[in-house]
């Protein structure tokens, strides 16, 4: 996420490393001086992130920090009123300055906290930095490889989001611009944990092959050590929206690995339910006395959301996105693939 990000060939969708917003945004940006009517200037103070056909976000905006263009995407800095400064990846809000912990802490922590003692990690996408970030905070870790495919969003985010910074230089982190799937399956180390930091599966895009059974079974299961964990980002799941693709992601972990545990916390800065799902051959089986346990000798320095407490506590799901999760029968694979709304192309 942008404002504390800390700091790969892929696939396009993998950059930034967040999964936040497979939404479509329509993102309002002032015109240059000599162009900008006084009509148009309320207008221009606020970018819009279409959730559906009949339903907008609208977000308050000081200014436009940076805007910029690769290869594969469309780059955008904004500092926000409300969240601060906002990272947009191809019209799409990847993460916030004052929320961006709640995404990244849940991402990465549970699955690390869960492994008796976890020294290597892959992360898929990423390239915000984030999310090495906070692996890079567990004592245990010695190595972190980090794979995006945009070398310019890496740059980018290591040149702007100034609290990734000292991941970016960790002599731990091994960061490489390539397609994440080839990387892993190339690959002839194995991991203790992989994270999936992708952004949603949307149509049209070639983000969605990295939720597949056939990626789960065929290349991450096999790169993982024994006693190893998988976690991914799984969209959105709240009441409303926990079908799109959050319900179908856990049943798919269901049918490749044996013990699969969904959870999810609200962020603010995406309206909604967020949901993550952990997959592995070992049960999760560690108590809220135990977690909180190694936090404390595993993490440097505070972690701002979780504790033992609440991470037990977010497995526990609402009657009916616990239900849909228990009926879900649909498995993702290339040919019966699940989309969020839009494609996300900024204006």
């Amino acid at each position: 996420m942008v404002g504390a990000m800390p700091p790969a060939n892929t696939l396009p969708c993998d950059v930034a490393g967040n999964a936040y917003g497979a939404k479509h945004l329509h993102l309002q940006l002032p015109a240059p001086p000599k162009q900008q009517h006084p009509a148009d200037e309320a207008e221009c103070k606020w970018y819009e992130e279409e959730i559906d056909d009949d339903l907008k976000l609208c977000y308050a905006l000081n200014s436009v920090l940076h805007r910029g263009a690769s290869k594969y995407q469309e780059i955008a800095l904004l500092d926000t009123k409300h969240f601060g400064k906002a990272l947009i990846i191809d019209g799409k809000m990847q993460s916030t300055e004052v929320d961006e912990f709640i995404y990244h802490e849940s991402l990465i922590h549970p699955p690390l906290l869960f492994h008796p003692n976890p020294k290597t990690v892959f992360i898929m996408g990423g390239g915000e930095g984030s999310a090495a970030r906070e692996v890079l905070r567990h004592k245990t870790v010695q190595r972190v490889v980090m794979c995006d495919i945009d070398q310019e969003v890496v740059d980018f985010c290591r040149t702007y989001l100034t609290v990734n910074r000292e991941a970016f230089g960790s002599d731990k982190l091994c960061l490489i611009i390539n397609d994440a799937r080839v990387e892993l399956e190339k690959s002839r180390e194995k991991f203790d944990v992989i994270v999936g930091d992708l952004a949603d599966p949307v149509e049209g895009g070639p983000c969605y092959q990295l939720y597949t059974k056939s990626f789960y079974e065929h290349i991450v299961k096999p790169k993982l050590n024994d006693r190893g964990i998988f976690v991914t980002q799984a969209g959105p799941a709240g009441v409303l929206t926990h079908k799109e693709v959050f319900s179908s992601i856990y049943n798919t972990l269901k049918h490749v690995f044996k013990y699969v545990q969904a959870y999810t916390a609200h962020v603010p800065s995406f309206a909604d339910t967020w949901g993550w799902v952990m997959a592995s051959d070992h049960p999760f089986d560690l108590n809220a006395q135990q977690i909180n346990e190694r936090i404390e000798d595993r993490i440097v320095g505070e972690l701002v959301y979780l504790s033992g407490e609440f991470l037990i506590s977010s497995t526990t799901l609402n009657k009916s996105v616990h239900q849909s999760l228990l009926n879900e029968t649909h498995l993702y694979t290339e040919d019966d693939a699940r989309f969020i709304y839009g494609h996300g192309r900024a204006c």
